[in-house]
C-alpha cells in the first residue's frame, strides 16, 4: 500500500511486517513500524540500530521522525503508530512526546515491553498525554518473524 492510501489496523500491520522483513534482510532485528494520520500512511521504517550504529534507531523512532518531517510538525496529534513488537520504554516515551493518539502492536515483548509486559508507561497517571493501546494484531506472524530471525543466529 503506497504512502497516502487509507488503511486498517491489519493492513498497517502487514506494512509493518514488510518493513520488519526488510530489516531482517539487512541483519537488523526484524521490527517494523508504520505511522498513519487521518487514515493515510505518512511514514514506514524498520530497525536500523546496527546499520546506523545508533542505539536509538528503533523502527518506531525512525518512523516518528519521518512522519514529523512529512507533516511538518513535531506533534503528530491524531496519528496511529503500528509496530510489530510491543514498544520499549524509549519508544513509548517518544510516542507520548509526539502526541500520537494510538499505538497498535503485534506481539508482546516480555523482556522489555513498555505497554504492559514490563511497564505500563502509557497508563502512568502523571503523564500529560494518553496514548490508546491496541495489542495482539497479527501477533503470531509478528512473533514468528522474531523467532525465525533469532533461530538462524543460534
Amino acid at each position: 500500500m503506497p504512502v497516502g492510501e487509507h488503511s486498517t489496523d491489519e493492513q498497517l500491520m502487514r506494512l509493518a511486517l514488510a518493513e520488519a522483513h526488510t530489516a531482517a534482510q539487512n541483519g537488523e532485528v526484524p521490527v517494523g513500524a508504520v505511522v498513519s494520520l487521518d487514515g493515510r500512511i505518512v511514514a514506514c521504517a524498520g530497525n536500523r540500530t546496527i546499520g546506523d550504529c545508533d542505539p536509538t534507531a528503533h523502527a518506531e523512532i525512525i518512523a516518528l521522525r519521518a512522519a514529523a518531517q512529512a507533516v511538518g510538525n513535531h506533534r503528530l496529534t491524531g496519528a496511529v503508530l503500528c509496530v510489530t513488537v510491543e514498544p520499549c520504554a524509549m519508544c513509548a516515551g517518544a510516542m507520548i512526546q509526539a502526541r500520537i493518539a494510538r499505538v497498535v502492536y503485534g506481539c508482546d515483548d516480555p523482556k522489555g515491553g513498555a505497554a504492559h509486559s514490563c511497564f505500563a508507561i502509557f497508563e502512568h497517571p502523571a503523564l500529560n498525554h494518553r496514548v490508546a493501546v491496541t495489542g495482539g494484531v497479527l501477533a503470531a506472524e509478528c512473533g514468528g518473524a522474531l523467532q525465525s530471525f533469532f533461530a538462524l543466529r543460534r
